[in-house]
C-alpha cells in the first residue's frame, strides 16, 4: 500500500506541474524531484507531513482578491487529495454546479442559464423571472468543522469498503484533508508585494479578519473542491425540497429561473434561513437581483438577453487594460521584449480572445487587437479571424 501511495504521489506531481514548470518553486523541486517525492511520501506515510508557508498577495483582476498560494510541495499534496476524493464527490454533485469541474466551467454555466430561460419561457413566449443571489465573503465564511464533518461523513459512509481498500490509506488521506483544512495560512506566510495592496479590500474578503476555524485560502485546488462540497447539501435542498428545476451555481453565484415571480420572492427568506442555520453563511443583501427575463441578466462575465449575449463591460475594460500594459511595457523596454515577457503578454491576450471568441464579437476583437502598439507586431501574428495571436 505504501508503494501505491508513492505511485499516486508521482501522478499528483505530474498533475501539479502542468503549466507551472517555469515557476521558481517548481523548478527547485524538479531538480531532484524523485528524491523529493520519496521524502514527501515517507513523511505522509509516517504522519509527519505539515503544510508549509504560503505566498500571500493581492490580485486586482477580474476583481480585487487576496490570494494565498501554497508552495509547490503542498500543491502536490492538494492534487493527491483531489485525485482520491474528487471522483467520489463528483457523483454526488448536481449537474448545474459549474466551478472547478471537468467539462463544466463558465462557458457551460452561461449556456445552461440561456437554456433555463428559453425552456422556462417556452422559447420566449411566456413570462419567467430570474433570481440571482450571492453569498457575503463565501470563502472567508466557510466553517472548517462543518466542512470536515461533511467530507468525513461521505468518506466513512456506506460505501467505505468500496472507497478504501486499505484502512491505512483511509487514515492517511483523512489526516491530509484535516491538516489542509485546519492549516492557518495567516500564521506563517511569505508576503509578496506591499501591505498597501490590501487598501480597499473588504474585511469579508480577507483571511486576516476571518473568525477562528473559519475561512479557506483562495488559490488552492483543494479550496475550490471544498467550496463545492460545502454547498452540495444546499444544492440538493434547492432541487429536492424546493423542487426548483432551473437552478445553477458557480462557486457562490446562484441563479434561479421560474415562471412565478412571487414564488421566487418567497424562497429568499427560506434560503437565507437554511444558509444561516446549516452552514453559518449569509446572503449578500445588496446583491439580490429579481427581474423579468426581458431585462436581461449578468452572469459569469456575460449579459444574457433573448436571442443574444453580450460581453460584460468589465471584461472589455480589462482586455483594453491588458493591451495598455503590453504597450507600456514595450515603451519602457525600448520596444525590446524577452521571450518570457512575450510569452506572458501573448497568454494574457489570448485568454481574453478565448472568452470573446464564444460570442459574436468579431468587430470588437479586431478593434481591441488593432490598439496594440505597432512594435509588438515584430513578435506576434494573428491566427484565424482574431481568435488567437501567436
Amino acid at each position: 500500500m505504501k508503494q501505491k501511495l508513492t505511485e499516486d504521489l508521482f501522478q499528483a506531481y505530474y498533475d501539479a506541474r502542468k503549466n507551472k514548470r517555469n515557476k521558481k518553486d517548481a523548478i527547485r523541486f524538479e531538480m531532484n524531484y524523485e528524491r523529493n517525492l520519496l521524502e514527501l511520501a515517507e513523511e505522509i506515510w509516517q504522519n509527519n507531513y505539515k503544510p508549509g508557508p504560503s505566498t500571500c498577495f493581492i490580485v486586482n483582476k477580474p476583481v480585487k482578491r487576496e490570494i494565498f498560494a501554497a508552495s509547490f510541495r503542498d500543491r502536490i499534496v492538494h492534487h493527491l487529495i483531489y485525485n482520491y476524493i474528487n471522483p467520489i464527490f463528483e457523483r454526488k454533485f448536481i449537474n448545474d454546479s459549474y466551478s472547478c469541474r471537468i467539462g463544466k466551467g463558465t462557458s457551460y454555466g452561461i449556456r445552461r442559464l440561456d437554456y433555463f430561460i428559453r425552456s422556462c419561457s417556452e422559447n420566449y413566449q411566456k413570462d419567467c423571472y430570474i433570481l440571482k443571489l450571492d453569498l457575503k465573503g463565501y470563502f472567508m465564511s466557510i466553517n472548517k468543522e462543518i466542512l470536515f464533518s461533511k467530507i468525513n461523513q461521505v468518506l466513512s459512509g456506506e460505501n467505505k469498503k468500496a472507497i478504501w481498500q486499505n484502512g491505512k490509506l483511509e487514515k492517511i488521506i483523512n489526516d491530509l484533508i484535516y491538516k489542509t483544512i485546519f492549516h492557518n495560512s495567516t500564521q506563517n506566510f511569505i508576503l509578496k508585494g506591499n501591505k498597501k495592496d490590501w487598501a480597499g479590500l473588504p474585511k469579508t474578503k480577507s483571511l486576516f479578519f476571518a473568525k477562528p476555524n473559519t475561512g479557506l485560502p483562495i488559490g488552492n485546488l483543494t479550496s475550490q473542491l471544498f467550496a463545492n462540497i460545502y454547498l452540495n447539501d444546499f444544492d440538493q435542498f434547492i432541487k429536492r425540497n424546493l423542487k426548483i428545476k432551473y437552478y445553477g451555481r458557480y462557486v457562490d453565484d446562484m441563479v434561479f429561473v421560474h415562471q412565478d415571480k412571487d414564488y421566487l420572492k418567497s424562497i429568499i427568506s427560506v434560503i437565507k434561513n437554511y444558509l444561516k442555520d446549516n452552514l453559518k453563511l449569509k446572503l449578500h443583501e445588496r446583491k439580490i437581483y429579481l427581474q423579468h427575463y426581458l431585462k436581461g441578466v449578468k452572469f459569469l462575465g456575460v449579459f444574457i438577453k433573448p436571442y443574444r449575449m453580450y460581453i460584460e463591460n468589465r471584461s472589455k475594460g480589462n482586455f483594453y487594460n491588458k493591451i495598455r500594459e503590453c504597450n507600456l511595457l514595450l515603451k519602457k523596454q525600448d520596444n525590446k521584449l524577452s521571450k518570457e515577457q512575450i510569452k506572458f503578454a501573448v497568454s494574457g491576450i489570448n485568454s481574453y480572445l478565448g472568452l470573446l471568441g464564444h460570442y459574436q464579437t468579431c468587430k470588437l476583437r479586431e478593434k481591441i487587437i488593432n490598439s496594440i502598439s505597432i512594435y509588438f507586431w515584430n513578435y506576434i501574428y494573428i491566427q484565424g479571424g482574431f481568435f488567437k495571436i501567436r
